[in-house]
């Protein structure tokens, strides 16, 4: 009797136990059938196979609908070793491997689009959406292999959402992104402010919109998606059949169609940003080339690096493939990247930038303001501007800042005693945009073409609403204004010699404001009456090559200026309240002058793809 109690009580806790889960826990996740249509991607198998293989979702719930025909690269070898080491882990795979055909009729490019690639593309989607009905699959996941999943949860979270037909958003080297936020009449993209506001995560969640495509979740068990379609023709006769007027008469375009289907029906699309999911290439046109979707990979992976901290890594039997760009000092004597020994993550993110972006850059170790003290300042004769206050905190020089000032002094005296001609200096907290290396040349080729400067911003904070003038004969530089910010500038021996001439030891500022006193741009003439000699040649990239990777109130962000010990000096004379480390200045007169440039500057290397 007394067991029978126990035995008694032990299952009625389990019983309590249990009913107070949720249902859910004990249900199997939703199966999913993941179509994937390859063509040519052999550059991007690796990456897009690596990271499908990392989703954190259970693989026998996983079923693949695999298509690659009209390829003349290694893709079928490619997904011959994926299936070779990962097929059986999934509940199955559908593949058919068509080698012998390599290219589409009256086709000139493998990036063009001719109506019979148009018409196959649309045959195998209406199959693989047959085939997901018939498997009774609970998902169905058209997916591109120009999409890298980098988010191990992209499938967990997407299936979750419950949503008819939803999009993970992705990010891209410029705006373009796997959704639209308008549509025209006549079926093709229309820009409004909304696109911006999501693809920025200005809000965050998930939002209908009129189109998405490239990696797109179909609920199929949602009762309308049965009239869903690629194909024009059947669009129409579905029209037809519920008297929708008017009939579309727009392009056979799958992904147009699609939408339209789905608008027709009565089935919302929906775009969610609520994690970062992962990224996307560009599109090819077709008088584009194989190097130019290479070079996206580049600037995609430099992308990675400032969101994850690292590339994710391939699957152990793709390594071999694993490229990296041929190093270069981007014709220059030299590049000093400057970093704090107490800050090695930083050095180890540049480091890892450069790999990827096939930077030459040596490490520079800073004179860290934590260990200078009053009598080595002393020692080293130096002396402080008198009146200097900071123009935003009204407050002396920081330790910090004296650091920072004496690194990059350093290195101009470094160049003096060797006699290098032109550096770059970096310093440990930059964003590189898309193909630095090669605007950086174009840059500093027509800097050298036109006049002998002194010096170059790379990166910067514009502080006044002026004028800045272009320089004439150089399409990408602009005399520089008053400036903040030393994050990223070359510097001419002769203009290293004439910032030493200044002998500014003697009278010290934040190195950011003195560059702009040397150049004869500041607009306190108080502090400019101090350095007699002001002929510094200093111009701009425009548009900028680098941005600081944090800002103020960034989460991560650490200033090792602003929050350090401050000299005890007097201060009396008021400045214009500016937060050096704040985000840059954006002056909106000049916003559109700024993006044509940016267009011309990277037009030779990619279609710049403004959102589309």
């Amino acid at each position: 009797m007394k067991k029978q109690v126990i035995f008694g009580l032990i299952l009625l806790s389990v019983l309590l136990c249990i009913s107070g889960q949720d249902e859910k826990d004990y249900q199997e996740p939703p199966t999913i059938l993941i179509v994937l249509l390859v063509r040519n991607k052999a550059h991007t198998l690796p990456m897009f196979l690596s990271y499908l293989e990392q989703q954190n979702y259970p693989k026998k719930r996983i079923a693949f609908w695999l298509r690659c025909d009209h390829s003349n690269d290694d893709s079928v070898d490619l997904l011959r070793a994926w299936l070779k080491h990962e097929g059986d882990h999934y509940h199955s795979v559908s593949y058919v491997f068509k080698p012998e055909e390599q290219s589409y009729v009256n086709e000139s490019s493998p990036y063009e689009w001719p109506a019979s690639r148009f018409k196959h593309l649309i045959a195998l989607k209406e199959e693989a959406f047959q085939y997901g009905r018939d498997i009774w699959a609970d998902f169905v996941f058209f997916l591109d292999a120009d999409v890298m999943l980098t988010s191990k949860d992209s499938l967990d979270v997407l299936t979750r959402l419950q949503l008819p037909i939803v999009a993970p958003m992705l990010i891209s080297e410029s705006l373009y992104s796997n959704f639209w936020c308008g549509m025209t009449e006549d079926y093709y993209y229309r820009r409004t402010d909304e696109y911006k506001e999501i693809y920025h995560v200005k809000k965050q969640g998930s939002f209908p919109v009129p189109m998405v495509h490239t990696a797109v979740l179909v609920n199929m068990n949602h009762k309308a998606v049965r009239n869903l379609t690629f194909d024009r023709s059947k669009l129409v006769e579905m029209q037809r059949r519920r008297q929708q007027e008017p009939l579309y008469d727009g392009p056979a375009d799958d992904i147009i169609v699609f939408a339209i289907s789905a608008n027709s029906s009565g089935v919302p699309l929906h775009i969610c940003n609520d994690i970062t999911f992962g990224y996307i290439l560009q599109p090819l046109e077709p008088g584009d080339t194989l190097e130019q979707d290479l070079q996206q990979l580049v600037n995609l992976k430099s992308i990675m690096v400032n969101d994850l901290g690292k590339v994710p890594p391939l699957l152990d039997y793709y390594k071999h493939l694993e490229k990296k760009p041929e190093k270069s000092k981007l014709s220059l004597d030299n590049i000093f990247m400057i970093n704090l020994k107490r800050r090695p993550e930083r050095r180890e993110k540049m480091e890892t930038l450069f790999e990827e972006l096939g930077i030459d850059a040596e490490y520079f170790p800073a004179v860290d303001g934590k260990e200078l003290t009053t009598e080595r300042l002393q020692q080293m004769g130096v002396k402080f501007l008198p009146g200097y206050e900071d123009p935003y905190h009204h407050r002396a020089m920081t330790m910090g800042e004296i650091g920072c000032f004496l690194s990059h002094y350093s290195i101009w005296v470094m160049m003096v005693r060797k006699g290098l001609n032109e550096v770059l200096i970096l310093e440990d907290d930059v964003r590189f945009e898309p193909y630095f290396p090669q605007n950086a040349v174009r840059v500093l080729n027509q800097a050298r073409s036109v006049v002998e400067y002194d010096l170059i911003y790379f990166g910067r904070k514009r502080l006044k609403e002026e004028s800045e003038a272009g320089v004439m004969n150089a399409e990408n530089l602009v005399h520089a204004g008053y400036s903040y910010w030393t994050l990223g500038y070359v510097i001419s021996l002769k203009g290293a010699l004439k910032l030493l001439a200044a002998k500014p030891l003697e009278k010290l500022i934040p190195v950011d404001e003195f560059l702009p006193l040397m150049f004869d741009r500041h607009p306190n003439k108080t502090w400019s009456e101090a350095y007699h000699k002001r002929n510094l040649v200093a111009f701009s990239a425009s548009p900028l090559l680098l941005y600081p990777f944090y800002y103020t109130g960034d989460s991560g962000y650490i200033s090792d200026t602003e929050d350090s010990q401050q000299i005890s000096v007097d201060t009396s004379e008021e400045g214009v309240a500016r937060l050096k480390s704040d985000r840059e200045q954006v002056f909106l007169q000049e916003e559109e002058l700024s993006l044509n440039q940016q267009l011309k500057l990277g037009e030779s290397l990619s279609k710049s793809h403004q959102e589309l």
